[in-house]
C-alpha cells in the first residue's frame, strides 16, 4: 500500500540526486558512479540517498518543492532558479546559479 503514497510536508524521504549546472557540469551527486564519471568521487564520502524531512528547511526550497507529490521510484529532472536555490547573490559558491537536479525517490516515511 505504501506505493501509492505521494510526498507531502512532514514526510521524511530518501532521494538519489544528480546536481548539475545549466551547461551540464555535475557539481554534486549521491550516486557513486556519477561522481566517478564527473571526476568528483570522494572515497571518504558515503554515497547513499539523501534523507530529507520535508518542511524542515534542510535543503534548498526548490529541491524540497520538487520532491512534493513524488512517489517511490518516481524520477524527474527540475531546473531551480537562484531565488529557490542559494540566492541571487551572496558568498555561497552556488549563489546566482540556476541548478538542474535529477531526482529519484527511493523511500517515503510518514
Amino acid at each position: 500500500m505504501s506505493q501509492a503514497l505521494a510526498v507531502q510536508k512532514g514526510d521524511t524521504v530518501r532521494v538519489h540526486y544528480l546536481g548539475k549546472f545549466q551547461g551540464g557540469k555535475v557539481f554534486d551527486t549521491s550516486l557513486m558512479k556519477e561522481a566517478q564519471k564527473a571526476g568528483l568521487y570522494n572515497p571518504s564520502r558515503d554515497y547513499r540517498p539523501l534523507q530529507v524531512k520535508i518542511g524542515a528547511g534542510q535543503v534548498i526550497s526548490g529541491f524540497e518543492e520538487a520532491l512534493i507529490g513524488m512517489k517511490v521510484n518516481d524520477e524527474k529532472e527540475v531546473s531551480i532558479p537562484p531565488a529557490k536555490a542559494y540566492g541571487t547573490k551572496g558568498s555561497h559558491p552556488l549563489a546566482g546559479k540556476t541548478l538542474i537536479f535529477k531526482l529519484k525517490l527511493v523511500e517515503i516515511k510518514r
